[in-house]
């Protein structure tokens, strides 16, 4: 058999049936050491060293025994996440583990960290005000620490707290999986369930007078397929003419616009389940054989300051609309109304109607594109005063 290369890495047999793999490469520490890896087999070592010097070469560096928290969260953010996830799910990790997970357990050792700790420190950030750091029941004299000149408690919500638990579960649980630590002391832990809104969504007859009053924009048809399709703000302004076929009345949600750290990019949906093909009725058809009149007008108004992009809504150049400048048309549509809605109500009053309809609900969950089906039941699915008053009477009938 001919030599291994210098640094090339070697596999032998454990006593009890491992396969125990070496290689040399740059850990978090600085300092250039021989990294251990196990398989139930020959191969899988082999691949876990394959894995190890590619992450090496691309000057990832890997975690050795001794590593803190920080280190360990910047390897598993970039050799992990940054690699494997959405730009937009990377920035929202990067964003906690810079601004909760480091500053608190930044400088313990990763494998000395205990589940206590973590679930003291959680309680914490529920009642510890984000802008001066001042526990609230801590003592009775609050620090100036905004211009109102007192404590402003600003605390994290619920939800917010559940996220800054989930990354630190999610890290640790990838730390378990390359045999870093034994346990993932984050899954010990319980965080409070958040109390996530219904949303308010609309009746019939407002869902017609918002469309007969839309009319006058020029983003009519956004409405039209937000409120009869149900799709998401980031799907609707993502959307291609390619993925459009008005003669068969056929669209396909494909791809998502979104700002990742200050640049719009487009991308895949939320999910998988988010990929859908979604028949259009004749009141969506017609909305966008106006909608692409219009823009075939703008387009020659714009002349040579026109950025074709294939974007089904976009600005009067052709560049992709900013999410957020959506609210200069949307507001004074909601104030016209006399409404106090999100954008996103929309998709919600869609479901609900959908659902009001009869319409079974695996069915809805295809059409919105829901992960999985109790999405659309816990979150959209709740039946108005007058659906429940007339289930509740009707069983009253049948028991009279």
């Amino acid at each position: 058999m001919a030599k291994r290369a210098n640094g090339e890495g070697s596999i032998s047999r454990r006593k009890d049936g491992l396969y125990h793999g070496r290689a040399y490469v740059t850990t978090t520490s600085g300092i250039r050491k021989r990294v251990s890896v196990y398989g139930k087999t020959r191969e899988e070592a082999h691949q876990k060293i394959t894995n190890l010097q590619a992450q090496d070469n691309q000057g990832v560096p890997t975690p050795d025994t001794n590593v803190t928290v920080e280190e360990y969260l910047a390897y598993w953010l970039a050799g992990i996440v940054k690699a494997q996830r959405r730009p937009k799910t990377y920035q929202g990790y990067e964003s906690v583990v810079r601004v909760h997970l480091v500053p608190a357990l930044g400088k313990r050792k990763l494998r000395t960290l205990r589940a206590a700790e973590i679930r003291n420190w959680l309680g914490r950030l529920a009642t510890t005000c984000q802008c001066c750091r001042h526990g609230w029941d801590a003592a009775r004299t609050e620090p100036k620490c905004c211009a109102a000149g007192e404590c402003c408690r600003s605390h994290l919500s619920r939800r917010m707290v559940q996220s800054v638990h989930a990354v630190l579960r999610n890290a640790l649980e990838n730390a378990v999986r390359e045999e870093l630590i034994v346990r993932n002391v984050a899954k010990l832990v319980q965080v409070p369930t958040p109390d996530y809104g219904i949303g308010k969504g609309l009746t019939v007859p407002q869902a017609r007078l918002l469309l007969k009053e839309s009319r006058k924009d020029r983003l009519h048809a956004l409405y039209v397929l937000a409120l009869v399709m149900g799709m998401r703000r980031g799907e609707l302004l993502g959307l291609h003419w390619d993925a459009v076929d008005l003669e068969r009345g056929t669209l396909i949600v494909s791809s998502n616009l979104q700002r990742v750290k200050g640049e719009l990019l487009l991308g895949p949906t939320k999910t998988a389940s988010s990929l859908r093909t979604l028949p259009l009725p004749p009141l969506v058809v017609e909305a966008l054989e106006e909608h692409r009149e219009r823009q075939a007008q703008e387009r020659a108004a714009a002349g040579d300051r026109w950025a074709e992009r294939g974007l089904v809504f976009a600005s009067r150049v052709g560049t992709p609309i900013e999410p957020d400048n959506l609210r200069r048309s949307w507001y004074p549509l909601r104030r016209r109304l006399g409404l106090d809605l999100r954008f996103h109500d929309l998709r919600h009053t869609c479901v609900t109607l959908l659902l009001d309809l009869g319409v079974p609900p695996h069915v809805v969950r295809q059409i919105a594109g829901h992960s999985d089906i109790a999405v659309t039941m816990k979150v959209y699915a709740h039946a108005s005063l007058d659906e429940q008053r007339r289930a509740l009477g009707a069983l009253g009938e049948r028991l009279g």
